[in-house]
């Protein structure tokens, strides 16, 4: 991954706001813990000598504590050339990024890393890929990846690749052999798998042949809203049954089309509970911390995205040249404190909010890296 493509994923488009103080944030409270399962660390400038510097919002939202833990993706998924390379870049990257913002981020590889960087009031960044194409077809890849801080192996992205089929395949052919042996060895190395983007029998299966608890990590509910990135009841029960966690994200796949509201999100987070239980539900936004400041600019480049996505054959159902990857209201670093207050003010139990918003994953976390 290049720098350029770096500054891209973690989403430069931030808005620029003024956030408001949390007293919990101002007196050192205790709050539960907000984990952001699959997300992006945006408000990011490149210097022109290749420096990465957070910018003043984004340096205010981790010092106001908005996220405790975002899982962010070090390599470009989908498959091509050079994956192995771009991936080992992309780490190195973001492992430059982390060595200058020492006071304000971590890298986390486990649970005691998490509450550490909780603790001294850092954000702490968890690596991940949404594809196995950086093993370029060798499972062995797997231990090294690990040992350079990358805990959650997403199996397939939208299409097929050397593991099984992704969500927009027709064939639906699930895992392959080697996706059979490439899941053993991420349980072998402790990572936790990952089944987003996947097929609906590439899931099944996946959900089968895991000896260790799992996790979709960013989807929806398909029995809401009719869309390949979006995730049946029954494998969602089963994930759930095998101690795993299903996250719901912040996307266009919520509503059946245009940008979701809040209520969808809401909507599909009551669905999930309901199938899966409150231990077994958490978020992964899919979304850049700060948000996306829609201007004209802005506009332009969800314009360019999507050309470039459609292009390459991986755009699903639900993307457009005009929907932003968000939830309107939620579209800001505020948004954990926002949808914590409006699913208690559905009646939701303070410990059931405190599980979705992050003790789930951080449970899982647990349970999968010190197997």
């Amino acid at each position: 991954m290049k720098r350029r493509q770096f500054l891209s994923a973690a989403a430069t488009t931030g808005a620029a706001m003024v956030l408001p103080d949390i007293a919990h944030a101002e007196q050192g409270q205790q709050r539960s813990i907000w984990i952001d399962a699959q997300g992006g660390v945006s408000g990011v400038d490149e210097k022109p000598d290749g420096q990465l510097v957070p910018t003043p919002q984004l340096i205010e939202a981790i010092r106001q504590r908005r996220l405790d833990l975002v899982s962010t993706t070090v390599a470009d998924p989908g498959n091509g050339p050079d994956k192995f390379r771009s991936a080992i870049d992309g780490i190195a990257i973001w492992n430059r990024f982390v060595a200058e913002n020492r006071s304000l981020v971590a890298r986390v590889e486990s649970v005691a890393d998490i509450n550490a960087a909780r603790a001294a009031g850092k954000l702490g960044l968890l690596y991940d890929f949404q594809d196995t194409s950086p093993l370029e077809g060798d499972p062995a890849r797997i231990v090294t990846f690990s040992a350079l801080g990358v805990k959650v192996m997403q199996l397939t992205y939208n299409r097929r690749n050397l593991c099984g089929d992704g969500c927009l395949e027709r064939d639906n052919a699930g895992l392959s052999e080697l996706g059979r042996e490439v899941i053993a060895k991420i349980n072998d190395a402790k990572v936790l798998l990952d089944l987003s983007h996947s097929g609906q029998k590439t899931i099944a299966e996946g959900i089968a042949t895991s000896k260790s608890p799992l996790a979709i990590t960013h989807s929806g509910c398909r029995s809401l809203v009719e869309n390949p990135r979006n995730t049946f009841d029954t494998e969602m029960r089963a994930l759930a049954n095998k101690g795993g966690v299903f996250g719901v994200y912040l996307m266009p796949f919520l509503a059946a089309k245009g940008q979701p509201q809040r209520e969808d999100l809401i909507r599909h987070l009551e669905h999930a509970v309901n199938v899966c239980g409150e231990d077994h539900v958490g978020i992964g936004t899919d979304n850049p911390l700060l948000g996306f400041e829609i201007n004209d600019q802005s506009r332009k480049e969800q314009r360019e995205f999507y050309e470039r996505r459609a292009k390459l054959g991986i755009a699903a159902p639900g993307e457009a040249a005009d929907v932003f990857n968000m939830v309107e209201g939620y579209n800001d670093a505020l948004r954990y404190e926002h949808l914590g207050s409006d699913l208690a003010r559905r009646g939701w139990s303070s410990v059931r909010v405190d599980k979705v918003l992050g003790g789930n994953f951080l449970r899982l976390y647990g349970e999968v890296w010190a197997a």
